[in-house]
């Protein structure tokens, strides 16, 4: 099933080319948070979803897709989690060294969005990746029943400025964070060590992979992550890019597909000529 968030808030599935609104199912739109209420209730409600009318649906081409989860209680991302891009950034640490790091949630834009570059000085490249999206609490969980906690994947894009700023600052910026176009749930996507990675730049192949080549994967990320941190329905999990990253320039479209998924693309717009107040630091590591 592809789930989406549309129209400022708005929840539903996709039915051939249409939405059909779940917003009932999701306990209505009165509070935030329609997409994590509706990922806590999934196994209760997916097999009993109304089918598409005429007053229940809408073409898709008529709306305006959001993120998929446009707020969850925390992104938590996986550094250097493929060995080519290891030595594509000449690091001698990777994810087994580094653990994991925290992006901020006002990061995320949506399929369609424009990601801005804060600074005039500054490499700013992309980072093609698959994200695994929480659906049930998780906390001290084996990596054996990890998996059972992922309720779908979607594509996603962590947009890096490259310094020597810790992480979760070079990557955190407002719009640094690309979400969907929309969820798969795990029942229908591809298996998690066996999803294809593409990414574009200014259409120009930049990145391929498969998940295979993870260094941890995804049950052994949401295992290791569950005994730092609880794990919320809806949290999101960036778990690592392969080789290919390189710098934006204003007008680039950025585009990464994985299978079973789809395809996620945003603009590029330049910033306003400010100077990084930390200084010009053009070599920094992932």
């Amino acid at each position: 099933m592809r789930l989406v968030t549309y129209d400022g808030g708005r929840v539903g599935y996709l039915a051939d080319d249409r939405v059909v609104d779940l917003g009932d199912l999701a306990g209505g739109y009165g509070e935030p948070g329609a997409m994590r209420r509706l990922l806590a209730r999934w196994a209760e409600v997916r097999d009993s979803l109304p089918a598409p009318s005429a007053t229940n649906s809408v073409a898709l081409a008529e709306v305006s897709l959001d993120a998929p989860v446009p707020d969850p209680s925390k992104i938590v991302a996986a550094p250097v989690n493929y060995r080519d891009h290891k030595s594509e950034m000449e690091l001698k640490v990777d994810i087994s060294d580094l653990a994991v790091f925290l992006k901020a949630p006002s990061s995320i834009i949506a399929h369609g969005g424009v990601v801005r570059l804060p600074y005039a000085d500054r490499r700013v490249d992309q980072e093609g990746e698959l994200a695994a999206v929480i659906g049930k609490r998780a906390r001290n969980v084996s990596e054996a029943e990890a998996l059972d906690h992922v309720v779908a994947y979607t594509g996603l894009l962590d947009i890096t400025m490259r310094g020597g700023e810790d992480r979760s600052t070079r990557k955190s910026f407002d719009t640094f964070t690309p979400l969907g176009p929309w969820l798969v749930t795990t029942d229908e996507a591809d298996a998690a060590d066996a999803i294809d990675l593409d990414c574009t730049v200014a259409g120009v192949h930049r990145q391929s992979s498969n998940t295979r080549h993870l260094i941890w994967g995804v049950a052994k990320l949401v295992s290791y992550i569950s005994t730092v941190m609880t794990l919320e329905v809806g949290d999101v999990i960036a778990t690592g890019t392969p080789s290919g990253v390189g710098p934006l320039t204003a007008g680039d479209e950025v585009s990464v597909t994985l299978s079973g998924i789809g395809t996620l693309t945003v603009t590029v717009a330049g910033s306003d000529g400010t100077v990084s107040p930390t200084g010009t630091r053009p070599s920094g590591k992932d």
